[in-house]
């Protein structure tokens, strides 16, 4: 598991890849918004699971709408790396072609840390009430319904990343199963590690909004 120091060297590394790009070109690729305030600073608006990032140029830090809310060091690390991919991909929009996390570059190395933060949680939690998985999805991150499974969904987690979320109700003879499926242009934006994390970004605050209905 990586370590604190760790992170604050990613974040060092990642703000350096940036700091040479046109930040209105980054906007532009990644789906953010670009605004510049009066002190002749440049802000980026990322819409983040259905919250909006706030990152100042040049000095890539994040605050978010709620000022006293302060963004974890792994969740800026991801994000700056999410605007990296956005910019080398020249904003790669979706394909419409579902992969499996094992289908990532790497996946199979971060399959364990992917289904421990992700796919067992929400099977866990939701699936022995599948329902509930559309009614937190939707409140949460304004999810849309989606095509597999027994009950699935589709929520937005960035402006370029599009996640399903799906289960399979059990039986007699089968417990409930899941799956979280991404875009294939997923490949070309975020690593396996970042995709493994992101995908526990979506899912656990669902679980805590499940467990808060009872």
């Amino acid at each position: 598991m990586p370590r604190i120091d760790d992170y604050k060297q990613a974040l060092k590394l990642a703000s350096e890849q940036l700091s040479d790009k046109n930040p209105h070109l980054v906007a532009r690729f990644s789906g953010a918004e670009i605004l510049s305030d009066e002190e002749g600073g440049t802000r980026l608006i990322l819409n983040a699971l259905n919250r909006k990032m706030t990152l100042r140029w040049p000095q890539f830090t994040f605050s978010t709408e709620k000022v006293e809310a302060e963004v974890p060091i792994q969740q800026q690390v991801l994000y700056l790396h999410y605007l990296i991919g956005a910019w080398s991909t020249s904003g790669q929009r979706p394909m419409g072609e579902w992969i499996s996390f094992q289908e990532i570059p790497d996946g199979r190395f971060y399959m364990d840390a992917f289904q421990r933060r992700a796919k067992n949680p929400m099977v866990a939690t939701f699936g022995e009430k599948p329902e509930m998985l559309l009614k937190v999805a939707t409140e949460l991150y304004g999810a849309v319904p989606f095509s597999q499974g027994d009950v699935s969904v589709v929520v937005q987690a960035l402006p370029l990343v599009p996640i399903a979320l799906i289960l399979w109700r059990g039986d007699e003879e089968f417990p409930p199963e899941g799956n979280v499926l991404f875009d294939r242009s997923i490949v070309g934006i975020l690593s396996a590690e970042d995709v493994a994390w992101l995908a526990g970004m979506v899912v656990y605050p669902m679980i805590g909004r499940a467990k808060s209905k009872g």
